[in-house]
């Protein structure tokens, strides 16, 4: 079998995604209510399965590493994956005596979604469930969510940190994604600027939302809605100096925001990503229809577009390419469409969707229709 390119690793969940009709979250949602609601769709969640899956679908070969119970949940996870490609469920941990993780993904039309999250076998994942072995063939190494991973998180994230020096000593590209913590969970009550420093040093690609960033940096979101685009570059400007090669901000609707240091990233060709600062706007979605999985979507065209040799403008325009695709079905995965095709649909014209940045220093490039910030040395 040909060695994977990515190697996607951590948190996988089930989702389940009742069809909501339209309803106002401050007023329908009162104790005794009855609202009558659709079908529920049962769909693979977290970024094993979304960035993963959507990596597998893009024509990257990957590997997928998560841990499932030996229950109906997991069954269906592991089912997923196979109607996929059988071998992506070919390094899964079933554990006996262990609940599958479950999210109750509540998302009506015309608000953002609400999880109510069981973590179940993502609690006890741990750097040993990492197959070292079969990443040190890979060329990208990219793991998520360790926020709402127990025991990833515990001990100052010894775990995560671990993990990440075991990686990084095989000389693959490794890349992180987060998820926001629960306040009055485990996650919630971690000293993230440590952990950061601690983890940073052994990560290339930094991928987490700039609200999940913020909550784990200031113990807050931010102060504005959208927030001061300033703070941007002095967040990214952080996590830089902290050892990362990459920072990438997803920022919802408003796009992906991307910083590179005057080092670049030295495991990729080319010049191009010493210095940079981008900002891609959002492609228009056809319709849109839900915002399950996006980030990860996002996040699995941007690595497929570093694999592919991309440079920086070209892979931020995939990620939020895919992102787009990925928000024109209700599920985080069906809506994605293959490598060729995307790429053609941008080539088409596809129309982004304006952004307006209040902070001074940004122009328009419009050979390649994003954002050029005033940090950009390119």
């Amino acid at each position: 079998m040909p060695r994977p390119d990515a190697v996607v690793a951590g948190h996988i969940c089930l989702d389940v995604i009742p069809r909501l009709p339209p309803i106002d979250v401050r007023t329908d949602l009162r104790p005794g209510a009855v609202i009558e609601i659709g079908p529920a769709i049962l769909a693979t969640g977290g970024p094993v399965s979304n960035t993963g899956r959507n990596l597998h679908r893009l024509g990257i070969r990957t590997l997928l590493m998560g841990k499932v119970g030996d229950d109906a949940f997991g069954h269906l996870v592991l089912r997923q994956l196979c109607d996929d490609d059988p071998a992506l469920a070919d390094h899964m941990i079933i554990t006996p005596g262990e609940t599958t993780s479950y999210s109750v993904v509540f998302s009506p039309p015309g608000h953002d979604r609400t999880f109510l999250h069981c973590a179940g076998t993502n609690a006890t994942f741990g750097a040993d469930d990492v197959r070292y072995d079969e990443v040190a063939g890979a060329r990208l190494f990219h793991f998520g969510y360790p926020p709402i991973m127990a025991r990833m998180v515990a001990d100052g994230g010894a775990e995560l940190v671990a993990m990440y020096r075991r990686v990084k000593d095989a000389g693959v590209i490794t890349a992180l994604d987060t998820a926001m913590p629960d306040p009055k969970g485990l996650g919630g009550q971690v000293d993230w600027p440590a952990v950061f420093a601690r983890t940073l040093p052994y990560v290339d690609i930094f991928l987490p939302s700039l609200d999940e960033l913020v909550f784990m940096l200031r113990g807050h979101l931010p102060a504005t809605d959208p927030p001061d685009d300033a703070l941007l570059s002095t967040i990214a400007a952080e996590m830089l100096a902290l050892g990362a090669r990459i920072v990438v901000l997803k920022l919802g609707n408003r796009g992906l925001y991307l910083r590179t240091g005057p080092e670049g990233a030295p495991f990729l060709p080319g010049e191009g990503w010493r210095s940079r600062e981008l900002w891609a706007p959002c492609f228009e979605p056809q319709p849109l229809v839900g915002t399950t999985g996006a980030g990860d979507a996002t996040i699995a065209g941007f690595l497929a577009g570093i694999l592919r040799g991309q440079a920086p403008e070209e892979a931020l325009t995939s990620a939020v390419a895919v992102g787009a695709c990925n928000v024109e079905a209700a599920d985080a995965l069906s809506g994605v469409q293959p490598w060729d095709e995307t790429q053609a649909r941008v080539a088409a014209g596809w129309a982004r969707q304006p952004v307006t940045i209040t902070a001074p220093g940004w122009t328009w490039d419009e050979t390649h229709t994003l954002w050029v910030g005033p940090n950009d040395r390119g």
